[in-house]
């Protein structure tokens, strides 16, 4: 694990590649790094997260500035900005229900080619996807998510990069960090090694390849 500055960072980040965000309605999502992606303007990106947020808040800041060519998501429902540009033709919007999508970053953390769940079976979830039948039950085959980069936001990290959460900020982060390519986590607090307790640590230190560095 190296730290790195946070404009060093985003730099690192080509354009239209896919990053993975953390967060819930903004809580937990690492609001520096989106903001410098806004500034140096890192555009043609795919986003897999929770959700866009809202304007002005977290992912939707991205949103705002168009810098998205496409998200998969479980809702867009509380950014009105994210709908206009779907409508628009301007945004590709993927929504995969919650759960599914959660298991499907999951599965492809742990090398894991995809995950049968039987949620959206008689839906219009299911268009274009494969079926497969266990003892009499159908499943859709949906495979495992991936992405170049992971975004996430700790709220306390050691000088090794171990990672901790706090209450439901901890959301779909360390499932990310275990989904991409390269990890990139920014902490609240940055401590000593032996500050953050063995059993306390939610994502080991190997896992994550950035931290951004303090002032």
């Amino acid at each position: 694990m190296k730290t790195i500055k946070l404009q060093d960072a985003v730099a690192m980040i080509p354009a239209g590649a896919t990053l993975m965000v953390g967060g819930f309605m903004g809580v937990g999502t690492p609001e520096p790094l989106v903001d410098e992606l806004v500034r140096q303007q890192r555009g043609d990106l795919t986003v897999i997260a929770n959700d866009t947020a809202a304007p002005g808040i977290g992912i939707g800041k991205l949103i705002t500035a168009k810098l998205l060519r496409r998200v998969i998501v479980s809702h867009i429902g509380l950014n009105p900005e994210t709908q206009q540009q779907m409508l628009a033709g301007e945004l590709q919007v993927d929504l995969v229900p919650q759960g599914t999508l959660a298991e499907r970053i999951r599965a492809g953390g742990y090398g894991l080619g995809g995950i049968l769940t039987a949620t959206g079976i008689g839906t219009v979830v299911e268009e274009g996807k494969r079926k497969i039948d266990v003892d009499g039950r159908s499943y859709l085959l949906e495979p495992a998510l991936r992405a170049d980069y992971a975004l996430v936001h700790a709220f306390i990290a050691d000088y090794l990069g171990n990672l901790a959460y706090a209450l439901t900020a901890r959301n779909f982060n360390p499932l990310m960090a275990m989904a991409a390519d390269t990890v990139v986590a920014q902490a609240e607090n940055i401590v000593p090694i032996g500050v953050v307790a063995p059993d306390h640590v939610m994502t080991p230190a190997p896992v994550v390849d950035y931290l951004i560095a303090k002032g």
